[in-house]
């Protein structure tokens, strides 16, 4: 009998419509390799879902934002003894709060760029132009601005404050996006993303064409090894488990 994977999507946030998305794809390539698969969409409340959820084998977490992310619905599925992928509850609040995992890397000595914390609309940052403002506990780059001048400044804090309730304000770095997977404590080879826009926005991560892949990035093979060795540092220190 093969094994029974259920598929978490949907849920609440503003990464609604990316769940849905990320758990159709997770439920096709589950059936492709032979699981009885199931999907488990829903809104606002996921507890309906529980003797259900509780049937199957393992449940897939492909929840973006808020509750899927943020530690909570992984608190939810511990407590009930629904087996469940990703990592567990502490390590996913830790790595939905910019702040909080910024922090971590500092004291673990693995570079991250200046950032100051805003805590209403009228705080302004000291951090030289440009800059980014961005909710501190969201994803996709949703309320993420890169301020380049002056007037852009308040519309920058508003709109990020319209997605959360602590804003941070981070050094911007112009250069390339780079991603690294890890897989149990391994990191594996770097993808460079070279987005349509400015930066790998909403817009360019989820429409296709929008963002080139390539894989394994064409950057020096010391420098790759010093990423890939942060990566798994970080990793580590945030108490990921995948």
């Amino acid at each position: 009998m093969s094994m029974r994977v259920g598929v978490l999507m949907g849920g609440p946030s503003e990464e609604r419509d990316v769940s849905l998305t990320t758990g159709n794809a997770v439920a096709e390539a589950c059936r492709r390799n032979g699981y009885e698969t199931t999907e488990y969409p829903f809104h606002f409340d996921h507890r309906k879902l529980l003797d259900k959820l509780k049937k199957q084998d393992i449940i897939f977490n492909a929840l973006h934002g808020g509750i899927g992310e943020n530690g909570k619905i992984q608190a939810w599925m511990n407590k009930n003894g629904i087996p469940n992928t990703g990592s567990g509850p502490e390590s996913s609040a830790l790595c939905m709060d910019k702040e909080k995992s910024k922090s971590i890397a500092t004291r673990n000595n693995i570079p991250t760029p200046k950032w100051e914390m805003l805590f209403s609309t009228d705080e302004r940052s000291t951090l030289p132009i440009p800059f980014v403002v961005k909710p501190n506990d969201q994803g996709s780059t949703v309320g993420l601005t890169i301020v380049h001048n002056e007037s852009e400044i308040v519309p920058a804090i508003i709109e990020a404050f319209a997605h959360g309730d602590l804003v941070m304000v981070e050094e911007y770095i112009h250069g390339r996006e780079l991603t690294v997977t890890v897989l149990g404590d391994k990191a594996y080879p770097i993808v460079e993303i070279r987005p349509s826009h400015e930066l790998y926005d909403y817009e360019c991560k989820y429409t296709p064409g929008m963002s080139q892949y390539i894989c394994p990035a064409e950057i020096p093979e010391k420098l790759t090894k010093s990423i890939q060795h942060n990566t798994e540092l970080i990793f580590k220190a945030l108490g990921c488990d995948v």
